[in-house]
């Protein structure tokens, strides 16, 4: 998932997250011009309590389709550590309860080096993947194996989340599920469980939000003996805040949080705004 590539990490770990480390827009066209929900959501990204960063999600979300492309920047005090960006997009369809991702593509950039990924899947089992620069070999890491690369959501289709028809958007349907998410590099499962329903006000939105405590398990692709990894695994302190995007039975993450190895990181959104548009155009 990426943020900038350290917010990028903590967001991919946290799933969704994507929000985070975003990358670059490589629009592929969309399925279909049906009703349709617009979507513009910032978040505001904060590391104990201090403003770190920002992000930008907007897209279009159809009953059988999605196209999502994301944007995110350090700010203030951290931006003078780092000049770390990155840009993402995914698009995929929406099978029943299902997300079948087609393609994902990031870009992050740092004052040292841009890194470009793109992976190409097919009803989320991936057929390419091309990452510009290479990472460095010489790290051990737990084999990737073709098993791994089956049955995935990239770490930004994560962030679409299907509830299976005849289930309300709010409430246990929402969160009990375990996203098997391949970031194009390492494979990780994120198990949701409903915790309760808090009502949220912000811009664009009022109304409830189911939360979700969130658990990390790491399968493939991490460095062999990493604290990181451990960290995460062992980290009872994730959660997630899933609002409806009303008219495409879907969930999309209002609000994350996660303790990390330098405190907790909080992902909020101070506009979640969705407009349902008839007949939409989604292809360029």
């Amino acid at each position: 998932m990426t943020l900038l590539s350290s917010l990028m990490r903590r967001c991919r770990a946290a799933s969704l997250l994507a929000a985070a480390g975003l990358l670059a827009v490589v629009a592929a066209p969309m399925l279909g011009s049906a009703a349709a929900d617009t979507l513009k959501i910032h978040y505001a990204v904060t590391l104990i309590g201090l403003p770190i960063g920002t992000a930008l999600v907007s897209g279009v979300v159809e009953p059988n389709s999605y196209r999502i492309e994301a944007n995110a920047k350090l700010i203030g005090l951290a931006s003078m550590m780092s000049s770390s960006k990155g840009a993402a997009t995914a698009t995929g369809s929406v099978v029943g309860s299902h997300i079948a991702p087609a393609t994902y593509a990031t870009t992050s950039a740092n004052s040292v080096m841009t890194r470009t990924l793109r992976m190409a899947m097919n009803a989320g089992t991936v057929s390419g993947v091309e990452i510009t620069p290479p990472f460095d070999s010489r790290i051990p890491r737990v084999p990737v194996t073709e098993a791994d690369k089956r049955n995935i959501v990239d770490p930004l289709s994560a962030f679409v989340m299907a509830v299976p028809p005849g289930n309300d958007l709010v409430g246990a349907s929402a969160c009990d599920r375990t996203l098997p998410v391949f970031d194009g590099a390492t494979r990780f499962d994120l198990a949701l469980a409903y915790v309760g329903t808090r009502h949220v006000k912000t811009k664009g939105y009022n109304g409830d939000v189911s939360v979700c405590s969130a658990r990390y398990h790491a399968i493939s692709g991490h460095r062999m003996d990493g604290p990181a990894t451990k960290f995460m695994e062992d980290n009872k302190s994730m959660e997630v805040w899933l609002a409806p995007i009303s008219g495409t039975h879907v969930v999309f993450p209002y609000r994350i949080s996660l303790m990390t190895m330098i405190g907790t990181t909080v992902i909020e959104a101070d506009e979640f705004a969705v407009d349902p548009t008839s007949h939409a155009s989604i292809g360029h």
